[in-house]
């Protein structure tokens, strides 16, 4: 056994923060679809809890752009881990990744975060509904528990618009193959001239449910797809009588019209509000030396700026944990939407963009 090996295996454990990793492989899995593979520049145990995402801080076209993607590989497989991506039509960052991104190629990341995943949503019998590209945490949970031999009855739907756009087809056939309490059910919405597919075709439906999963409404469900998709799904349970609060489902990529309205009002009313000297709260940063005076409405993330720190932000909806900065002293009002983790506010760690003082705070920034 050699010193370099026993060298890689004495790893350290990933943690919840800014990484730069490299890209070690690009595997092609349809026609617009691309698995991307990364591993950290010296040897990193990849834990995370299956479903969860990180946040890539790019530069295109000498702009800063951040954007989170679902991390598709297990924690089963630790030394690295992938992202799969749909090259959209006119998307800033898919086509980007898929023009430009080559073996070899150094990129920055935030996180893992993210409340959607089967570590913080325990069950013994689930249903796994996916659309398109939105498989990915789904095979991330589904990819962990096959490795694990766990003690998990699956029943696995996903919808593709034809047989040629189905991701991981070969992968989920041979865990299917292989294990009892793995059942899986692909549906397409079509298929072309020269096709062969004897599945299931058009859309999920009530009657499709009730073949596929005579017992869905004793099952756990994760769902994961377009938002057309999933307000289908929705509509379905509820229509059924389904328990919703066994439902559960991944959207941080496409928060809702009202919650970016709301964050660029914010954004409007904190860039022109008047100053009052009256209940001024004090926010401190340690590392840099910086303190400043704001509004009791006003973030964290606004007094950085107001004194020159630029902390990373992606969403502005506390969604994607690219803007986690550790509080060290005071307390803050944080309305976040799953992108930071219990553990990580335990230890101190907010998200600057929805986090209002409650009283002087001191940052770590």
């Amino acid at each position: 056994m050699s010193e370099n090996f026993l060298t890689d295996v004495n790893t350290q454990s990933w943690a919840n923060g800014r990484h730069e990793v490299q890209c070690v492989n690009v595997i092609y899995e349809t026609m617009d679809v691309r698995t991307f593979c990364f591993k950290a520049s010296s040897p990193v145990m990849h834990f995370f809890k299956p479903g969860q995402f990180v946040t890539f801080e790019l530069q295109i076209n000498g702009e800063q752009v951040f954007r989170s993607y679902t991390i598709s590989s297990s924690p089963s497989v630790p030394y690295s881990f992938s992202v799969t991506i749909k090259r959209i039509p006119g998307g800033q960052v898919s086509n980007w990744m898929h023009d430009n991104l080559k073996l070899g190629d150094l990129l920055t990341i935030h996180g893992p975060v993210g409340a959607f995943n089967c570590f913080d949503i325990v069950s013994d019998k689930v249903l796994l509904l996916s659309g398109g590209v939105g498989i990915t945490p789904i095979m991330s949970m589904t990819r962990w528990w096959y490795d694990t031999n766990a003690n998990v009855d699956i029943t696995f739907v996903h919808s593709a618009r034809t047989p040629r756009d189905i991701i991981y087809y070969r992968e989920l056939k041979l865990m299917d193959s292989r294990i009892d309490n793995f059942n899986l059910n692909i549906v397409c919405e079509r298929y072309e001239n020269g096709e062969s597919w004897n599945g299931y075709y058009g859309f999920v439906d009530q009657r499709q449910l009730e073949i596929i999963a005579p017992d869905f409404m004793q099952r756990t469900i994760f769902c994961c797809g377009p938002p057309a998709y999933m307000d289908a799904i929705k509509k379905l349970l509820t229509v059924v009588g389904f328990n919703m609060e066994n439902y559960h489902e991944e959207s941080f990529g496409l928060p809702p019209t009202e919650a970016h309205e709301d964050a660029q009002q914010q954004a409007d009313d904190n860039a022109n509000i008047d100053i009052d000297t009256d209940d001024l709260l004090q926010v401190e940063f340690s590392n840099s030396g910086k303190s400043i005076k704001i509004q009791p409405d006003q973030t964290v993330h606004t007094a950085a700026a107001l004194v020159g720190l630029h902390i990373p932000k992606g969403c502005g909806l506390g969604m994607c944990g690219t803007c986690m900065v550790k509080k060290t002293a005071g307390e803050v009002e944080m309305s976040h939407n799953g992108g930071i983790t219990d553990e990580d506010v335990e230890d101190g760690y907010i998200l600057s963009c929805c986090s209002i003082p409650k009283g002087d705070v001191a940052i770590e920034y």
